[in-house]
């Protein structure tokens, strides 16, 4: 049995705008650095706020010191313009007090600019999104989806565009 145009065209324009695929943090190393990530060694969460580098210049840097794999750009190719959904915390760029969030690096855990060492530029991206959105405790995750870039800009070896962000439930997570 043939099918009409019409119907096997209704079949296929649905798929054309399914929802974007979850991608995990893990997704964005190449093999050689997800295996160079789980063997290192644990990263104290030690010193607080006053001892981290964000408030210097030069800002959200690694220490120095770090296994090689914590300071890698290198990226996964088949992601590059991928419409995705990724969820991560933000850190603010370029905000005033109380106005929406637009443009902000996406990290795969929170603290990282405060207590922690920064993830590797190839587990940052940059996001920017015009419609923003308000945000008031960095440590509420967020899901963020759009197409991917592989495309280093300041510390984020990857950009989203993104077409929609919004808090997380806990549910979710």
């Amino acid at each position: 049995m043939r099918l009409p145009f019409v119907v096997c065209l209704s079949l296929i324009v649905p798929l054309s705008h399914a929802e974007p695929e979850d991608v995990d943090w893990l997704d964005l190393l190449t093999a050689e650095d997800l295996d160079a990530m789980l063997a290192m060694p644990e990263i104290g969460h030690d010193g607080g706020e006053g001892d981290s580098t964000f408030y210097t210049p030069g800002g959200l840097k690694q220490l120095p010191n770090l296994p090689a794999v914590m300071y890698s750009t290198r990226t996964v190719a088949a992601l590059d313009e991928q419409a995705l959904s990724l969820v991560g915390y933000p850190v603010p760029l370029e905000r005033e007090a109380g106005s929406p969030l637009r443009r902000f690096l996406l990290l795969p855990y929170p603290g990282a600019c405060n207590h922690l060492p920064p993830p590797p530029p190839n587990q940052i991206v940059l996001v920017s999104y015009p419609a923003g959105i308000a945000v008031d405790d960095p440590y509420v995750p967020l899901r963020v989806s759009g197409t991917l870039k592989i495309q280093a800009q300041g510390d984020a070896a990857y950009t989203l565009d993104a077409d929609s962000v919004g808090a997380v439930e806990e549910i979710e997570l």
